[in-house]
């Protein structure tokens, strides 16, 4: 286990961008699996011989915002917007690097 507090700012830096893409590649792997599994077998729970994998289909609904924003007025969207305050890291490759 690495003991972040001893790293400098740059080696923090370079950390993050490493495992930022190893999350990736491991996102893809997980991504195609789960496809596979889906087209194998379906719907239905299913045991590995450590993890058991549930899979089940639902139905969502969602507001169409930009149709709801179109009937109404702007003061009304104004007065019911709620602001709240974020912080984005982004980690990117530097070129050359």
């Amino acid at each position: 286990m690495t003991d972040f507090n001893k790293l400098t700012l740059e080696q923090r830096i370079d950390m993050m961008g490493q495992l930022k893409a190893q999350m990736a590649t491991l996102e893809k792997d997980y991504d195609k699996l789960k496809a596979l599994v889906i087209e194998d077998v379906g719907v239905g729970a299913f045991e590995g011989e450590t993890f058991r994998v549930s899979i089940s289909v639902s139905s969502r609904e969602t507001l169409d915002m930009e149709a709801v924003r179109n009937h109404l007025s702007p003061q009304f969207i104004r007065a019911h917007t709620k602001v709240t305050e974020s912080t984005t890291v982004r980690v990117t490759a530097r070129k050359g690097g």
